[in-house]
């Protein structure tokens, strides 16, 4: 058995297959999944799993390079902000980029897969750009 906290097969695989500048989404319940691109669908009910578990899980086991937000999520503040910047603050999620949440949408079509949760908090949602150990 696995030793790191990620226990779900299809994103373990998804991580472990990532190469250097490669994106993984992850993202709330009511983020579209673009055509050809893998959904790894966490979601059970509203907030199960949230937003900010589900990160820091994918965090354990993914080199981030940088990340990439919505700038709408400046704009509403949902809670998962404040975890979001103390993450940064760590070093854990590389530099930050803001786009529009239609740019976002469209930044996520080139994603090697997306993360559905059950977050319901607006503008939860990250692409996360893969780093690599040395």
């Amino acid at each position: 058995m696995k030793k790191t906290p990620l226990l779900n097969i299809a994103l373990s695989r998804v991580i472990a297959s990532l190469g250097h500048g490669d994106i993984l989404v992850i993202g709330d319940a009511g983020l579209p999944v673009p055509p050809g691109v893998e959904l790894i669908d966490l979601a059970l009910t509203q907030g199960i799993p949230d937003f900010i578990s589900t990160l820091r899980i994918v965090l354990s086991e993914m080199q981030v390079e940088s990340h990439v937000l919505a700038e709408e999520i400046l704009v509403k503040q949902p809670p998962a902000l404040t975890a979001l910047n103390a993450l940064a603050e760590q070093a854990a999620l590389g530099e930050r980029r803001l786009l529009s949440h239609d740019e976002f949408k469209q930044l996520s079509r080139n994603a090697r897969a997306v993360v559905r949760t059950g977050e319901c908090q607006p503008y939860c949602n990250i692409a996360l750009v893969s780093g690599v150990t040395f």
